[in-house]
């Protein structure tokens, strides 16, 4: 026999669940020093420069 499910419960732990997962996504997407934020812009701008000069005329 398979076995009983509330089905109330596992809706709240699966909420739960899904808020926890997105809560860790914001923590890593805004959980970053300003520093961090200047230093990953500068490479950014870097490897964008760095691009564009390899461009043929």
């Amino acid at each position: 026999m398979s076995k009983l499910v509330n089905l109330n419960r596992f809706k709240k732990q699966k909420a739960r669940d899904d808020n926890r997962r997105a809560g860790d996504r914001n923590a890593a997407r805004h959980g970053v020093s300003k520093s961090e934020k200047d230093l990953a812009e500068a490479r950014r701008a870097k490897a964008e420069r760095d691009l564009d000069g390899h461009e043929k005329e």
